[in-house]
């Protein structure tokens, strides 16, 4: 038999960190429930000490998900330990994860703490959250840059306390593959009580090796990876769940052990995570890219049609993708949309809220033959970042744009229940409509990323647009998805404005 190796996905925690990807609590739900089909043992889903935002997206996820495990992260410090305890109350199965920092350079210039402060602190902290359940995970942050010997020794205190489950991070993605897995090794050799927890890592991927300092530690017997869907998380990102389950998986003769995942729900849910969070999946990317499984070389393409296994080491299928997809148009019934989306983990909490769906759905088949899957994502998403902005909605859209002649925008918009027009001119359709939104909103804030995606293939696809906006420190992403592309970055600017504009939701944990 083989070890169990356990995923821990932090998308809904960690990966929030992006600059812009803040989810609401419906969209923390829903990544949650698709989490939760593709059976990810622990999913944490937020710090419900960092904002009461954050505090009632941990206790709606732990309140929706009975297959997994929920976790809320907070610092080793009692408030944060007792608010992640009340959110996780709802939960079947709940774990409190608790860290502290333990590299000289994070106890000396961020805690202005002693060493000593630092281990009586881990432990009243797990003592603590033992106190309210006895899943306890304990994290030395920046443990990649600590000192081994001081590491043991917070290690072996806090496993005494009751912790059952050790991460060790390498924060700042500093580390080598084959110094992070030595660094496990003698973690697990030298720490006297190491054989009563279980061995974590969490990798981030400042220097591309997230992934391969994950197996690394998994080869010297870490048995949980700490990682997100797509790589998302702060700076470059964390360890992609996706290419650490698929290397498991593909490599049995090199891992002695084994996921409980059900694979095939990779690629869905890799596109939902994308759409939330409007980061756009890269073609190339592994496993979930678009080309992953294309092969355009003849040679490549020979062989494929010979024998599959000559270019491919993994089956399209059995990560998800499929050619075999329910096409809607405009003359599918209120079932099969219900259906669909259902299948794809949308849930409506209202008749009145299917009902709207569906109409939009129906004006959507009028101007587009065919719905996708990620039409139906698209769809739901961008009703969701339309209905939380409710300070701006566009009600009318003009562009003129022809060769040898100046764009020109005519917009009408309602910002505050008041109706406001505006006609700008811009060096494009998107810049002319830019410019009238912001005469009339006047919010001055920088774009500092404007991206589109086409959600389909084909002229008619709709077009999904991401914007990201910064103000005085701020910095949020807005989407938008239609047919017409100008629209689309209307709705994207627009999205992200409501949210500038709005009071902060949440703190970054680092910044608490």
């Amino acid at each position: 038999m083989k070890d169990k190796l356990i995923i821990f996905d932090t998308t809904l925690r960690d990966g929030e960190q992006s600059p812009g990807a803040s989810m609401t609590r419906d969209e923390k739900v829903r990544i949650a429930k698709s989490l939760e089909r593709m059976r990810v043992d622990i999913i944490e889903a937020g710090f419900p000490a960092a904002s009461p935002g954050d505090f009632e997206a941990v206790r709606d996820v732990a309140n929706a998900i009975t297959g997994s495990t929920i976790c809320g992260l907070a610092r080793a410090v009692d408030g944060d330990i007792d608010k992640a305890a009340e959110a996780l109350k709802g939960a079947r199965s709940a774990r409190i994860h608790t860290f502290i920092a333990t590299s000289p350079i994070h106890m000396r210039d961020k805690l202005r703490m002693t060493p000593d402060q630092v281990v009586e602190r881990a432990v009243a902290a797990v003592k603590r959250a033992r106190g309210y359940t006895e899943d306890v995970e304990f994290s030395p942050e920046d443990a990649g840059r600590s000192e081994l010997d001081f590491l043991c020794r917070v290690i072996e205190a806090v496993i005494n306390a009751g912790a059952r489950t050790i991460n060790i991070p390498d924060t700042v993605g500093y580390n080598m593959p084959h110094q992070f897995g030595e660094l496990i090794r003698k973690l697990i050799e030298r720490v006297p009580n190491a054989d009563k927890a279980v061995f974590s890592v969490h990798c981030h991927n400042d220097l591309g090796l997230a992934v391969a300092n994950s197996l690394a530690a998994v080869i010297n017997g870490a048995r949980q990876v700490e990682c997100t869907i797509n790589g998302l998380g702060e700076r470059a990102g964390n360890a992609a769940l996706e290419e650490i389950v698929m290397a498991v998986r593909t490599r049995r003769d090199v891992f002695t052990c084994d996921v409980d995942l059900d694979t095939t729900q990779i690629v869905p849910c890799s596109r939902l995570v994308s759409s939330i969070t409007g980061f756009p999946v890269q073609p190339n990317k592994a496993i979930v890219g678009a080309n992953a499984f294309a092969h355009e070389s003849g040679i490549h393409q020979d062989g494929v049609l010979k024998k599959r296994e000559t270019y491919e080491i993994m089956r399209a299928q059995d990560v998800g993708w499929t050619a075999n997809r329910m096409v809607l148009g405009k003359h599918s019934g209120r079932n099969a949309f219900r259906s669909r989306l259902s299948e794809l983990g949308i849930e409506f909490k209202s008749e009145d809220d299917l009902n709207a769906a569906f109409a939009r759905f129906k004006a959507l088949a009028d101007r587009k033959h065919e719905i996708y899957d990620e039409d139906l994502q698209a769809l739901v998403t961008d009703a969701g970042s339309q209905a939380e902005n409710e300070r701006i909605k566009l009600v009318a859209l003009k562009v003129c744009s022809e060769t040898g002649e100046t764009p020109v925008a005519s917009l009408t918009l309602v910002v505050d229940g008041e109706e406001k027009q505006a006609v700008a001119p811009g060096g494009g359709p998107v810049d002319a409509t830019y410019k009238a939104i912001e005469a009339i909103v006047g919010s001055e804030s920088e774009l500092q990323l404007y991206s589109v995606n086409a959600i389909t293939s084909g002229t008619d696809s709709q077009g999904e647009v991401t914007v990201r906006v910064a103000k005085g420190g701020r910095i949020v992403n807005g989407q938008g998805a239609d047919p017409d592309i100008v629209v689309a970055s209307a709705k994207a600017y627009i999205n992200a404005l409501g949210k500038l504009l709005a009071p902060a939701q949440r703190e970054h944990p680092q910044l608490l």
